[in-house]
């Protein structure tokens, strides 16, 4: 599947700081420790709508996450998949009487011209679950042959489920109780209630083809992929196991996550899946979080159609911390709008005050766990001081200029 084209980042002078990040399943802020190679696996979209703010705010986390290991010298191999075959896309599909090919294949552009638009650096390896058919149908095969997975009794539809137990460490990621599992797989795409399971845990891997449904023939049968297997799969196939971080929006954490890792240690026999896990919080609108299925979104496209400077959005995400549920506000717009314009008139000065302790300062913010919003104000206090009273230092503005461009990915 086609990419999009990533901005250049610019060499900044200075000593950079290593990236401690929160860790979903020790619940501590701890170092990440990549080699040469930087492996980062994000969990992409499901294309049956249009990029909105709690999108962007998930992958503008992980864009800064690329940022500072690129600051730190780390080449970075970042995957990303694409959901472009599920049941929520079926359905909407089916709502608006739409291809459900076609509107994979629109909406997936749009966020390609989304992200590029934002100034998010893009995955080496942007792979779509339909395209990863032949190899997800290979590790359910193999998942078969070693106990780890098992078909339904059942002579119309035998599905083949994952046991959740197939794994010593099942659980370990999101560290939820069983009730809250149960609650969380009911909500967000499981089927806990269906007969024939084993366990109302245990998660689907293969869906035997149903009437109006698309399918493929394989050797497992005529069917398709369930959710968490394409994600295992990708994540081996292009960053074998265990990779430096997996990312994405804290809904994932269970089930896909959880799932997803133990599908690949089940297979493999290696834990973990991931060296490190994070999740970005939510973005609510009006007391709710911003979702699909609430109708209540903000969609970067039709911002970007009015005009607004995606350098806005950036900065407006970045106000809050990546890991806390925060809302969207027109405020919030407001604050971003000012912060851009103050520090591009400052990044136009001549001259300035020195910058060096301030980008020292936004680098170590970056590093304790994306810290923008102390990053932010480091920035703004050069910046006013810049503004207001000048500075001595000729070079001092265009150094301004590139930390905020290395280290933010804003262009001024």
């Amino acid at each position: 599947m086609q990419t999009w084209s990533s901005p250049s980042v610019p060499k900044l002078r200075g000593a950079p700081r290593p990236l401690r990040l929160h860790d979903t399943a020790t619940g501590e802020v701890r170092p990440t420790a990549p080699g040469d190679t930087a492996r980062l696996y994000v969990c992409g979209i499901t294309p049956y709508d249009a990029t909105h703010l709690g999108h962007a705010a998930t992958y503008l986390a992980f864009d800064l996450v690329q940022r500072i290991w690129l600051d730190n010298g780390h080449d970075v191999h970042y995957v990303q998949n694409v959901t472009d075959v599920d049941d929520p896309l079926l359905e909407r599909a089916a709502r608006d009487q739409d291809d459900w090919v076609v509107l994979a294949m629109r909406e997936t552009a749009l966020f390609r011209e989304d992200m590029e638009a934002l100034r998010v650096l893009a995955p080496r390896e942007f792979v779509g679950a339909v395209e990863s058919i032949p190899g997800i149908v290979d590790m359910i095969e193999k998942l078969l042959a070693s106990g780890a997975a098992y078909r339904l009794d059942d002579d119309e539809y035998p599905d083949v489920y994952f046991p959740h137990d197939a794994t010593p460490n099942f659980g370990y990621e999101s560290n939820y109780d069983r009730e809250t599992m149960l609650r969380l797989f009911a909500e967000r795409g499981g089927d806990p209630d269906r007969p024939g399971k084993r366990d109302p845990l245990d998660a689907l891997l293969w869906r035997m083809a149903r009437p109006g449904e698309p399918s493929w023939e394989t050797s497992i049968g005529t069917g398709r992929p369930g959710w968490h297997i394409e994600c295992s799969h990708i994540a081996l196939t292009n960053l074998d196991t265990p990779f430096d971080l997996q990312g994405g929006g804290s809904d994932l954490v269970f089930p896909h996550h959880e799932y997803s890792a133990a599908h690949a240690e089940a297979l493999t026999g290696q834990h973990p899946f991931a060296r490190h896990y994070a999740h970005a919080g939510m973005i609510g609108l009006d007391g709710e979080k911003m979702s699909k299925s609430r109708g209540n979104l903000v969609f970067v496209s039709k911002l970007r159609s009015t005009g607004v400077d995606p350098g806005v959005i950036r900065l407006a995400l970045f106000a809050g911390h990546y890991r806390e549920d925060r809302p969207w506000t027109d405020e919030l717009f407001v604050e971003a709008g000012t912060r851009l314009a103050l520090w591009r008139s400052a990044a136009d000065l001549e001259s300035g005050p020195s910058v060096d302790d301030v980008v020292a300062r936004v680098r170590d913010h970056l590093g304790n766990d994306l810290d923008t919003p102390k990053a932010l104000a480091a920035l703004d206090a050069w910046a006013r001081e810049a503004w207001d009273r000048g500075g001595p230092d000729a070079e001092a503005p265009g150094v301004f200029r590139t930390a905020v461009d290395a280290l933010l990915g804003i262009a001024l």
